[in-house]
């Protein structure tokens, strides 16, 4: 009969309660008449309390007999709650005798004041001793015939205490000699072994996975099973990518590349036997059972998608060796490498340029100034003469593996990587591929680690979606009509659309809030009064880069000047900008090229559509006609949706007054209409317009008509103003009148031609582009050299809220398309 080997961590075996959960499934699988044998580690805890007990002891600190308490504590309530009937009164006393044996060991660590490593794997032997005694106990009690098997008996290993090599030949022999007459389930110590001559070994890091699959080759099991607390492999560490998903299938070399690569699931010495033996190796849920989990398997796996995971090592640094004569000297390499293996220093990762005037290679960050030196002692020759410029140690830096057997079959998979990587600015610092194309590994800043996670993660295993982190400020009327709109459109845009936008930061002048799970749009107004804090712009702005998340757009609606401040450092951190707000491009020229600058340098989108034509198409579509090559000669056009539905309405039947009181009821003006009849911020469009068409040009270039004298203005309130508004009903009736008699309309009109520009009131006739305006219409003409007879001409509402935040919307879509 085939046997199968199920291994349970420390998660698994947490409390009374999960162990049950264990009993469960172990009991299911003997009821399918499977012969199993069952691993077990150390109660979820123990081992780092052994520790801790015995550095306690080491350094003389009677405060160990406070974690053996603990320990005690721990293990005698689980007797009690697993074990029943006449085993009882035999796994006590076993526990106990245990137990007293760690405290006379401890002791003697604390007479001794020296914890030395052989020592220390005999301590850390007892958690899986008493364990796997209790669990033996608590199967017997269930009804299952089970026996307690320490593993120091049959897995011998060499004397590296701490990390013990086994040997599997007298190791398998003991094994399969002990199986032989074996018919009771066997309860099996994980993580330790014994030398030849029985003294306590232990196997590691992921010991007791290593256990299972040692005795899973030794038997020629048909599946080794490792029962842990997640559904599996996951394409990356959850912890860090929320959306990581289970991995079904993978190969024997995709799992060592993971787990070579940081993948805490499964470890690199549990995989060589079974790969050995061809045994496939199961990852399953304790705490999940019907799930499927993660087989691993000899052959590579077909898989829709391009990768298999993600998996990064932390607390790295990087070691730079640059040199000019660096070619010329030969066997440096050599020489490098064998004082790293001399010294015991593990070099994880290599990359060295064509030109060979450049090695680097990574090394635990606690080994980079070690790793320094030795180099510097090895080449002080080279270093003198200056062959080698400098060693030099690069830390806070984390290695980034992408990991997959497609990565060989399929193209592109490298393009989408750097170009993920390059759209969220997060720099490359070292590349390096293996021989079989499996993994490509990226040296990069430890800061932008997760960004980089979850942005490949997106790439290549979400990319049905495209999701983007949203940051608003601002929330008049404009931000939350674009709130509602989002809300309106949010299902739409995920099901259709396969946009997933997540508004995780907002501000105004009072709050602020983050919540990088996403805001509820449904909520958002609640949520800011009720867990926001006080709002400060500089923090806001801060946290915006400290949280690096990826594919970042911040959205400006405010029309504050200290807010378009800060635009160029947001850009210079790759993070997208969405802005009604037309203070930034109509600040100095100057600002104005920085901003363009910083666009192209850090590759990041700055779309302000909004700007001029509120939702209307005008400077995407100027900008396309620059880019075609096309020369703009003239723009002319109504730039105001205010103004235009004042003068557009304007006649003997509809005085000024009456007509500003109603576009302002509308929500056409701003909370103080003079803010549009004083023609400044039309002269604000124009300019964004000649500068878009490539010529410098400053406000103060600009002729301005100002529509309200300044008796209206000066120490006058917004309510004295309209209260006095009738003021200019004569005026503006008499210019009305004057211009009907010509067959002419009034319109205010911006223009630029021959480096002039002004934006004011002009009489036109029925043969101007213009003259057919109604309501808030804008129209815009651009006057070319390939469209010089019969002018572009642009045209559709320009004023309203709805309109406007509908146009920053429309922005945020594009930026999602563009990093995807």
């Amino acid at each position: 009969m085939k046997r199968k080997v199920y291994k349970f961590g420390g998660s698994s075996v947490g409390k009374p309660e999960t162990i049950q959960k264990v009993i469960k499934i172990v009991s299911e699988s003997l009821n399918n008449n499977e012969n199993t044998v069952v691993v077990f580690s150390a109660f979820q805890t123990i081992t780092n309390q052994l520790i801790t007990a015995g550095e306690f002891a080491a350094s003389g600190n009677e405060e160990y007999n406070l974690t053996i308490s603990q320990i005690k504590n721990i293990h005698i309530t689980a007797i009690e709650k697993l074990v029943t009937g006449k085993t009882l009164y035999q796994t006590r006393n076993k526990v106990h005798k245990l137990l007293e044996d760690l405290e006379k060991l401890l002791y003697g660590i604390f007479l001794l004041r020296e914890l030395s490593p052989r020592s220390k794997d005999h301590l850390m032997s007892f958690g899986e001793r008493l364990s796997s005694t209790i669990i033996a106990g608590a199967f017997i009690s269930s009804g299952i015939e089970a026996e307690f098997l320490d593993s120091r008996k049959l897995v011998k290993t060499d004397s590296n205490f701490g990390n013990a090599r086994v040997n599997f030949q007298t190791t398998n022999t003991l094994i399969k000699d002990y199986f032989e007459n074996v018919t009771s389930l066997q309860v099996v110590t994980g993580f330790i072994g014994s030398t030849i001559d029985n003294e306590t070994t232990t196997l590691g890091r992921g010991g007791s996975d290593y256990t299972a699959s040692i005795f899973g080759a030794a038997l020629d099991a048909e599946e080794i099973q490792i029962w842990t607390d997640v559904d599996g492999v996951l394409t990356a560490d959850p912890k860090k990518v929320k959306k990581a998903l289970p991995i079904e299938k993978m190969s024997y070399e995709e799992a060592l590349e993971m787990s070579h690569f940081g993948a805490k699931v499964i470890y690199p010495p549990t995989i060589r036997p079974a790969l050995v033996k061809s045994i496939p190796i199961k990852i399953k849920n304790t705490f999940n059972p019907s799930f499927v989990g993660t087989e691993i398997t000899t052959s590579a796996i077909s898989s829709r998608y391009a990768i298999t995971g993600i998996s990064t090592i932390e607390n790295v640094a990087l070691i730079k060796i640059q040199g000019t004569g660096l070619v010329d000297v030969a066997s440096v390499a050599g020489r490098i490498f064998k004082v790293m293996g001399k010294e015991s220093i593990n070099v994880i990762l290599i990359s060295q340029a064509s030109s060979g005037h450049s090695i680097c290679f990574t090394v635990l960050e606690s080994q980079a100034k070690k790793a320094v030196e030795f180099i510097e002692e090895e080449l002080k020759y080279e270093l003198t003469e200056g062959f080698i410029n400098s060693v030099e140690a690069d830390l806070e830096v984390s290695i980034f593996a992408v990991v997959g057997e497609n990565i060989r079959n399929m193209s592109g998979v490298s393009e989408k990587i750097f170009q993920a990587l390059g759209r969220n600015g997060i720099e490359i610092s070292a590349i390096a591929q293996g021989s079989s194309r499996l993994n490509i590994s990226l040296v990069i800043k430890r800061k932008d680690e997760s960004k980089a996670l979850n942005a490949i993660h997106e790439t290549f295993f979400l990319s049905d979606y495209k999701a983007i982190n949203v940051f608003v400020i601002g929330t008049g009327s404009i931000g939350r009509t674009l709130f509602q709109q989002i809300k309106n459109q949010l299902n739409y845009l995920y099901q259709e659309l396969k946009l997933d936008i997540k508004i995780v930061g907002i501000a105004n002048t009072k709050k602020m809030l983050f919540d990088y799970d996403g805001i509820d749009v449904n909520h958002w107004e609640e949520k800011l009064l009720t867990k926001g804090e006080q709002s400060d712009i500089n923090l806001f702005f801060d946290t915006i880069k400290q949280s690096n998340l990826p594919n970042s757009v911040f959205v400006d609606c405010t029309s504050s000047e200290l807010i378009i401040d800060k635009y160029l450092d947001l850009l210079s951190s790759s993070i997208s900008i969405v802005s009604p707000n037309k203070k930034a491009n109509t600040s100095k020229y100057e600002y104005y090229l920085q901003l363009k600058k910083a666009v192209q340098k850090y590759n990041v989108s700055f779309l302000y559509e909004t700007n001029v034509g509120a939702g209307i198409p005008v400077i995407s579509t100027l900008q396309d006609l620059v880019l075609s090559g096309d020369k703009i000669l003239k723009i002319e056009g109504v730039l105001s949706g205010t103004l235009s539905y004042l003068f557009n309405t304007l006649d003997q039947n509809n005085t000024f007054s009456a007509i500003v009181k109603d576009a302002h009821l509308k929500g056409f003006t701003e909370f103080d209409p003079r803010e549009d009849l004083n023609g400044l911020d039309i002269a604000r469009k124009l300019l964004i317009l000649v500068r878009e068409a490539g010529y410098k040009l400053e406000l103060e270039d600009i002729e301005i008509e100002n529509l309200i004298p300044e008796s209206l203005i000066n120490n006058v309130s917004t309510d004295e103003f309209f209260n006095r508004l009738h003021e200019l009903d004569l005026l503006y009736e008499q210019k009305w009148s004057n211009a009907n008699k010509q067959g002419k309309v009034l319109r205010y009109l911006a223009k630029y031609e021959n480096g002039k520009a002004s934006v004011k009131l002009e009489s036109v006739d029925v043969t101007h582009p213009v003259y057919s305006l109604s309501s808030n219409d804008n129209i815009i003409t651009f006057k070319t050299v390939y469209f010089n007879e019969r002018p572009v001409i642009i045209q559709g509402p320009g004023a309203g809220v709805k309109v406007t935040s509908g146009g920053i919307f429309a922005d945020i879509v594009r930026i999602a398309n563009y990093f995807y």
